[in-house]
């Protein structure tokens, strides 16, 4: 059975970028980030992070430390109550990669929408009723080309605006937490206006 999913841009959505190494104390989640995702949790939403690493094909980061990185961003939603659904990214980085095998336009690196659909088939997630949430317009890009809807948070990040159709997000928020409260509201209303129309088509009838 299909389920609903918020994936989830990492670096300058939930927690702040670093481009280089970290020890895993040196995470720093943004504001309203695991508020957000509680709420999220608590209206039934699968949260799937999504995330390109091109530092690990640059040279910048290991995948030990990704891995560390991983580990700890459960470990810290899961003392909150916040379980992660999955955790997906793409070490593809075109062209300026280290590793010559790396540096191709991945179908999975982000504006392509590959690791949603690939999530989606793994994790069962419907995504003509979930969301993507980034704070760049290569995320928005990528969860309307899934079939998401999109919130890009307004924080500063996006710096080129390199608007297309494709590029438009359905809502904007400063932080996680205001983008869930409006997901889970413009949800709640969608919800209740095709309950409406049920009801009144069956009036008639």
């Amino acid at each position: 059975m299909s389920r609903k999913a918020v994936f989830l841009d990492k670096d300058g959505t939930l927690i702040e970028h670093q481009p280089f190494d970290r020890s895993p104390e040196h995470v720093e989640w943004l504001p309203g980030t695991i508020e957000g995702l509680r709420l999220l949790h608590r209206f039934g939403y699968a949260l799937i992070v999504l995330s390109n690493r091109e530092e690990i094909t640059q040279g910048r980061f290991t995948v030990e430390a990704l891995l560390r990185e991983e580990l700890c961003l459960r470990a810290e939603l899961a003392r909150s109550e916040v379980p992660l659904a999955g955790y997906y990214y793409c070490l593809h980085h075109h062209p300026e990669g280290t590793l010559p095998s790396f540096n191709v336009d991945c179908y999975y690196r982000k504006p392509n929408p590959g690791l949603l659909i690939q999530a989606a088939r793994e994790l069962h997630v419907d995504l003509t009723h979930s969301w993507m949430i980034g704070d760049i317009l290569h995320d928005v890009e990528a969860g309307r080309a899934a079939g998401c809807r999109t919130v890009l948070l307004t924080n500063g990040n996006e710096t080129e605006w390199n608007l297309t159709p494709l590029r438009w997000p359905n809502l904007i928020a400063d932080e996680v937490f205001e983008a869930a409260k409006l997901i889970t509201f413009t949800d709640l209303i969608t919800t209740d206006a095709r309950l409406c129309m049920q009801d009144d088509g069956s009036k008639e009838a």
